[in-house]
Order: structure tokens, then C-alpha cells, then sequence
């Protein structure tokens, strides 16, 4: 990791900035000024005074993101600031371009105001087409992008939803490959923040009804001072909401007793809290998705070593790379491209489903594809695309149906 490290900021010494804004055409004339600005420039600007969805077609706002953060819960370094993690908002922005071929653009706020920064991204929001949460502290997280989805354009937290549609994915097909069905798995999932509750929401299909819901038969939350049950009283408003859908049985214990029995163990936490022993104390053939970074939870060799069937971490030097990259470039694609207004949970849904049925043939090793498969966004993208259009064909349908009810 040292030497990582060092050829890390030898590149971003060279590099000084990882992306740049170029024109789409030269401007070699007085013709090419008149049209691109003054005074060519006034029609387009009265066309969209007329109708703001011009805007979509006419200028960058239908393929451009606003990848916000704040630096409060930057990757495993934690509350860094707005300044020290711009060089991560700023790969966010290449991942979106490479992948998805979608423009991002790193907005970091030195603010760490909930309001504020609700307010900021309002006052923000006309130039883009959708805004990417990135790296902000829970609950914060989830009060900002609750309050902005009215705000016209997709507003989607990624350290949570994309997280968790990865998950998922990888959940679908692990369960094949041991022969177990996702619905009759006993889940525990360590790390109560924005990943592991978005997790958990999915998982359980909360407040959802589609055809594409498989919800998991138990689950067990777990933070820093173990299982999250209905005689803790240190819970904030995000942890007791999650005991509307799980610990039904108000099982008590750290981690070290919650895991045993499981078929599946989360971790969205820090490195090194299973032991080869808790792998031994899981149900049989138990799948081990160890996300923390750099350090994951249980190292692959030692999941192994204590029976575990598949282990899946966020690391790329391992099989079974669990990556947000799967799923955030083509599901705010397929946003874009059908205007969506929100990324609803069917849209969520159908990217998971349309990651896992990427791998053909799932394998011990292979349960989510390469994170450097570029072929995924368009397939994600089709899929969420076709999940708004879904949706706005339901809604058509049940307006229809008011109508003649009050016809």
C-alpha cells in the first residue's frame, strides 16, 4: 500500500487535476462567434424562457451531474473537509465519464449546515441534470437528499444507494452459486451509517411493492455497540427507524453473537472485528461480503480458512470486488435519458437485477462483474430507463382509473 501510496501523489503532482472542461467546437471565426455566443445566443436563451425542458437539449444540463460533498465521511479517512477531498470527487467525475460518458463536476462546500447545504444545491441545481451525494456524514446524508427530491432532477446518495443496489446484486448471485434462496437468508449486516441502512432498506424492501422485491427473512443491524434491538436507548432517529423492518426478535449481543447462525455477514464498518471463528459459527456455506477499505472486516485467506463458501471486499487486489462503480454511472445514464425526476426504488431495483444477470454464470469468484467493464453502464442504464417508463405507465394508468371514478 506504501508504494500505492507514493505513486498516487507522484501522478496528482503530474496531473494537477484529474479532469478539465473542453469545447465541443472551435470557435475559428466571427460566423462560429455570432452562433456559439453574441448575438447567435439570445434564441436558444428565449427558446428555453419558453420551455424550460429546451434546456435538456440545447446546453450541457441533460448530460451533466453535480457530484457534491461536504468532506464529512470521506472514503476511510472520515471528516476531512471540502479541500482534502476534492482529489475524490474529482475521480468520482472521471468514473461518471469514463463509464457512462456523463459529465460530473466536483462541487465540495466548506459547510457543514444540513440547511445550508440544502439551500446551496437548490440555488445550484439548473445547470445539472441530476445531483451524485457524495461523502457526507450521517444523518446529514439522509435529511439532504430527503428534502431535495422534490427538486426536480435526480438527487441520489451514493455512499448509500449505490452501495447497496452493488450488494444486492452480489447477494442474487451468491445465493445461487450456494444453492440458497435470498429470501430465506438470515442477513446480519455490520455498520449502522448511510451504507449499511441503505443496505438493510433494500434488503427488506421497505416501504416498497414491486414485482423485483425479494425480501430477506431476517436481519440483524449492528453498530459500534452491537445489535441494534428495542431496549437501546442511545439510538438516534436512522437507527430506530430501522427497527420497523428488522431484529424482529429484539436479539441482543455484539457482533461476535449476532453472526452466529447467519448465512450472510455485511460489513460496511472498519477492518478486522470477525475472526476465523465467527466464520465457524455462520450457517453453513456462509457468505462473507467484507467492504470496509483498505482493511476489510476479515481478510479473504481467514474467511476462507473458517469455512466461508464466498467472500466478496471492496478492494480490487481481491475476486468479488463489491464497487459502487457497477452501479452509479448507468443508473444516473438511464436517469438522464429518461428525465427522471427521482431515482425511485424500482429504478434501484432494476439496476441490481440487471448487474447480477450480467454474470451469465455466476462462480465462487466471479458473483458481480469487473469493476472495469465498461459494457455494464449501458446494460444498467437500459434497465433503470426502462424502470421510469414503467413506473410513468402505472401512474398513467391509476390517473386514468381516478378519472372515471369521478366520471
Amino acid at each position: 500500500m506504501k508504494e500505492v501510496y507514493r505513486k498516487s501523489i507522484t501522478l496528482h503532482n503530474d496531473l494537477k487535476g484529474k479532469i478539465e472542461i473542453t469545447n465541443k467546437m472551435d470557435v475559428n471565426s466571427k460566423e462560429d462567434l455570432s452562433l456559439l455566443y453574441s448575438p447567435g445566443v439570445a434564441q436558444p436563451c428565449l427558446e428555453i424562457e419558453k420551455d424550460p425542458e429546451l434546456a435538456y437539449d440545447m446546453t450541457i444540463k441533460g448530460n451533466t451531474i453535480a457530484v457534491v460533498t461536504n468532506g464529512t465521511a470521506v472514503l476511510g479517512l472520515g471528516n476531512i473537509g471540502p479541500l482534502a477531498s476534492l482529489p475524490v470527487m474529482e475521480g468520482k467525475a472521471m468514473l461518471f465519464k469514463k463509464f457512462a460518458g456523463v459529465n460530473a463536476f466536483p462541487i465540495c462546500l466548506d459547510c457543514n449546515d444540513t440547511d445550508e447545504i440544502i439551500e446551496t444545491i437548490r440555488r445550484i441545481a439548473p445547470v445539472f441534470g441530476g445531483i451524485n451525494l457524495e461523502d457526507i456524514k450521517a444523518p446529514e446524508s439522509f435529511i439532504i437528499e430527503e428534502k431535495l427530491q422534490d427538486l426536480g432532477i435526480p438527487v441520489f446518495h451514493d455512499d448509500q444507494h449505490g452501495t447497496a443496489i452493488v450488494t444486492l446484486a452480489a447477494l442474487i448471485n451468491a445465493a445461487k452459486v450456494v444453492g440458497k434462496k435470498v429470501e430465506d437468508m438470515k442477513v446480519v449486516i455490520n455498520g449502522a451509517g448511510a451504507a449499511g441502512i441503505a443496505i438493510a432498506k433494500l434488503l427488506r424492501c421497505y416501504n416498497v411493492e414491486s414485482e423485483l422485491c425479494v425480501s430477506i427473512k431476517q436481519l440483524i443491524v449492528a453498530d459500534s455497540q452491537g445489535a441494534i434491538h428495542r431496549r437501546r436507548y442511545d439510538l438516534n432517529s436512522a437507527k430506530t427507524e430501522l427497527l420497523k423492518y428488522s431484529n424482529f426478535q429484539d436479539v441482543e449481543g455484539d457482533i461476535h453473537e449476532i453472526i452466529k447462525g447467519a448465512d450472510v455477514f455485511i460489513g460496511v464498518s472498519k477492518g478486522d472485528v470477525l475472526t476465523k471463528a465467527d466464520i465457524q459459527n455462520m450457517a453453513n456455506d456462509p457468505i462473507i461480503f467484507a467492504m470496509a477499505n483498505p482493511e476489510p472486516e476479515i481478510h479473504p485467506e481467514e474467511a476462507f480458512e473458517g469455512g466461508a463458501a464466498i467472500v466478496g471486499t471492496g478492494r480490487s487486489d481481491y475476486p468479488n470486488q463489491i464497487n459502487n462503480v457497477l452501479a452509479f454511472p448507468g443508473i444516473f445514464k438511464g436517469a438522464l435519458k429518461a428525465r427522471a425526476k427521482t431515482i425511485s426504488t424500482e429504478m434501484k431495483l432494476a439496476a441490481a437485477f440487471a448487474i447480477a444477470k450480467s454474470v451469465e454464470h455466476p462462480t465462487k469468484d466471479q458473483v458481480i462483474p469487473s469493476a472495469l467493464d465498461t459494457s455494464l453502464a449501458d446494460i444498467v442504464a437500459n434497465a433503470v430507463e426502462q424502470a421510469v417508463y414503467h413506473e410513468r405507465e402505472l401512474e398513467a394508468e391509476i390517473e386514468r382509473e381516478e378519472a372515471k371514478l369521478k366520471g
